[in-house]
C-alpha cells in the first residue's frame, strides 16, 4: 500500500530545472532508497516533501491527504519527519535530555495541565522517560545517557538523531545521507538499526544515500534520480542492472 505518493512534481530555481515531473511512491513499512549523482534533485525532492521548498506544480499525497506546499510544522504534525545531513543536537544538554525534548504532545508545556492535571503530566513524563531510555537502548546509546551530546562522535550523533525522530513518533522518517562520513562498520550498524526500528515500531523510511552497496543490501525498493527525473525504480538488484543507471554511475551519461 502506498504511504507517500509524489505526482508529477516540478520545481525550478530561476532558469534551472531541479525537478522535472517526478513521479515516485513509498510503500508502507518499506525502507526505500533514493540515489543519484550530485545535482540530480534528491535533496530538492526531500525539501519539497517536507515543506521546506514549495513546488511549482504537481502534488504530494500522504495517506491520500494532499500535503503539497504545507508548512514544515504542519507536515511534521501529519506524521512526516526528516533528518538533515549534519545532525545538530543541543550540545549543552545530555543525550537523554535531547531525546526527551522530542516527545509528542507534552502536557507539561502548557500552564493549564500543570495546574489542573498534575497526575496526567507526571504519568506522561514517566512514560516519556521510559520510552526515551528504550530508544537509547535500541540504538546502543544507553551508556551515553547522561553524557553531553557535544562529546559524541559523528556516528553517535546520527544515532541520537534517529532516537530523537522516533521519540516524536512519526509514520514516515526521511533520512538525508544517514551514513555520510561514518566508517563502514558503523554505517552497516546504522542501517541494521533502521531495519530494527522499521520492524519494531512499524515505521516507513525514505533514505537519500550515496553509498550504493549499503542501499543495495538494506533497501527494499529504490528510485534513481538524474537531471530532476526518476529514471529507474524497483528492486535494488534489478535497478542496478539497468543500462541507464549503469551509464550514470560509470560516467557514460550524455
Amino acid at each position: 500500500m502506498e504511504h507517500l505518493k509524489i505526482i508529477n512534481i516540478h520545481k525550478s530555481f530561476g532558469g534551472i530545472v531541479a525537478l522535472d515531473g517526478v513521479d515516485f511512491s513509498v510503500k508502507r513499512k518499506s525502507i526505500t532508497g533514493l540515489v543519484g549523482p550530485n545535482g540530480s534533485g534528491k535533496t530538492t525532492l526531500f525539501n519539497s516533501i517536507t515543506g521546506f521548498i514549495p513546488v511549482d506544480d504537481g502534488s504530494i499525497k500522504f495517506n491520500d491527504l494532499d500535503i503539497t506546499n504545507l508548512s514544515p510544522d504542519k507536515i511534521a504534525n501529519h506524521g512526516i519527519i526528516r533528518s538533515f545531513q549534519i545532525p545538530r543536537p543541543f550540545s549543552k544538554m545530555t543525550v537523554l535530555e535531547n531525546v526527551l525534548l522530542s516527545g509528542k504532545n507534552q502536557l507539561g508545556e502548557n500552564i493549564i495541565p500543570l495546574i489542573f492535571r498534575k497526575k496526567d503530566v507526571l504519568k506522561q513524563e514517566q512514560d516519556n522517560h521510559k520510552r526515551a531510555k528504550e530508544l537509547l537502548e535500541l540504538l546502543d546509546l544507553s551508556h551515553l545517557t547522561n553524557e553531553y551530546s557535544a562529546g559524541l562522535s559523528g556516528g553517535q550523533k546520527k544515532l541520537l538523531e534517529l532516537a530523537r525522530i522516533l521519540m516524536a513518533d512519526p509514520e514516515i522518517i526521511l533520512l538525508d545521507e544517514p551514513i555520510a562520513g561514518v566508517n563502514p562498520t558503523l554505517a552497516n550498524k546504522i542501517f541494521e538499526k533502521i531495519i530494527e526500528m522499521r520492524d519494531k515500531y512499524d515505521k516507513t523510511f525514505l533514505i537519500v544515500e550515496h553509498n550504493i552497496d549499503v542501499v543495495r543490501d538494506y533497501c527494499d525498493y529504490i528510485g534513481v534520480m538524474n537531471r530532476g527525473k526518476i529514471i529507474a525504480d524497483g528492486d535494488p538488484s534489478k535497478v542496478f542492472e539497468d543500462k541507464k543507471v549503469l551509464n550514470i554511475y560509470l560516467g557514460l551519461d550524455d
